[in-house]
């Protein structure tokens, strides 16, 4: 079966400096697929500069990779034709960091609401939009009363960022794609935002690609995890595993940073580096060995493979050399619901206005 979406060994690498190029590696040896037979939400995880939003960008289209390709149901994104493209900038959908940002504050809330109703013909009428919306403002836990006719510096950031949710749920997407979506809301606001990204695939199956830098919100709403470093993917698999029971030594790092109520506890610092690390060549190797304090030998002379570490996880770690090796692009293996069939899809809020 084609793929919704399929990034198939992209790499994406930035270039800086004057008369000597200076070359930056921001994703390397990617591979990644969204089938539609199940709705997932997978996190994407990792420190400032781990590649988790150049990612976003080139399966969104908004990047070109330096080499591979990012597919729409079989399409390479650079060769879509207009249908094809249409087709694309419906059914895969995006939320962003900071939701002040996506509005423009000389219109209401209304505005950014009906622009792709009218984009997109999504109603035959003024009155079978206006309750297209308000079908959708419910569905993301919204009161329309409270939300339209309003500016956007009016609404909490909670709501604005909820607004987008909705915004994007109009379009009956199969995918969206959430870079960050509640690192600058109030941890008080973040439960209710994290609720509507839930909704999305409980309620209307629809598939999220969740961005974050916080384990502990991927662990709240991800069903699997793809843990980045230096724009490598580290660790992969289901994400009760992953977080519970880390495998690669810099999830382990990540784990420990999450602060835990516990006066008596110490704030965890980054654990000394075994006495090879100090050897380690930046571009050669493990790209974590200079900050590891299991590096050995095998760390230093070239990058692990994808050790399978059990059914439903693998790391890029030679300490699991002795477990059978996954190619990346087979990460989809370990990237499946883990057990179950797919429930039933309700309708999408748009049925409700024609029922």
């Amino acid at each position: 079966m084609t793929a919704l979406l399929e990034a198939d060994d992209i790499t994406k690498i930035f270039g800086s400096g004057v008369g000597r190029r200076i070359e930056t590696v921001a994703l390397r040896d990617f591979s990644f697929r969204i089938e539609t037979t199940r709705p997932l939400i997978t996190g994407v995880v990792g420190e400032s500069g781990s590649g988790k939003s150049t990612m976003a960008r080139l399966l969104l289209g908004l990047e070109t990779p330096t080499k591979g390709a990012v597919r729409y149901r079989g399409a390479d994104l650079r060769r879509l034709n207009n249908d094809q493209r249409a087709a694309f900038r419906r059914e895969v959908q995006a939320v962003f960091q900071d939701p002040f940002e996506s509005f423009n504050s000389f219109y209401k809330v209304d505005h950014m609401l009906e622009t792709p109703i009218r984009k997109f013909r999504l109603a035959r009428s003024k009155g079978e939009a206006h309750q297209l919306i308000l079908n959708v403002l419910s569905a993301v836990g919204l009161r329309p009363e409270e939300t339209l006719g309003r500016f956007p510096h009016q609404l909490s950031g909670g709501q604005r960022q909820r607004v987008m949710v909705a915004r994007a749920l109009l379009l009956n997407p199969k995918l969206i794609i959430a870079d960050e979506p509640v690192s600058m809301i109030d941890a008080s606001l973040r439960a209710t935002v994290l609720t509507a990204l839930r909704k999305l695939r409980d309620d209307f199956g629809i598939s999220l690609v969740y961005i974050t830098h916080d384990l502990t919100t991927a662990f709240q709403i991800c069903d699997d995890i793809i843990v980045l470093y230096r724009g490598y993917v580290a660790e992969v698999g289901d994400v009760t595993k992953v977080v519970k029971d880390p495998k690669h030594p810099y999830t382990q790092l990540l784990v420990s940073s999450i602060p835990r109520p516990d006066p008596d506890r110490q704030w965890s610092e980054e654990p000394t580096p075994s006495a090879l690390a100090g050897q380690a060549n930046p571009n050669q190797g493990c790209l974590f060995a200079a900050r590891c304090p299991h590096a050995f030998e095998p760390c230093l002379r070239s990058i692990p493979q994808l050790y399978r570490t059990d059914a439903r996880r693998a790391a890029t770690c030679y300490l699991h050399q002795d477990s059978p090796t996954l190619a990346l692009d087979q990460m989809d293996e370990l990237l499946m619901a883990a057990s179950g069939e797919m429930q039933p899809q309700p309708a999408h809020p748009a049925a409700e206005v024609s029922a």
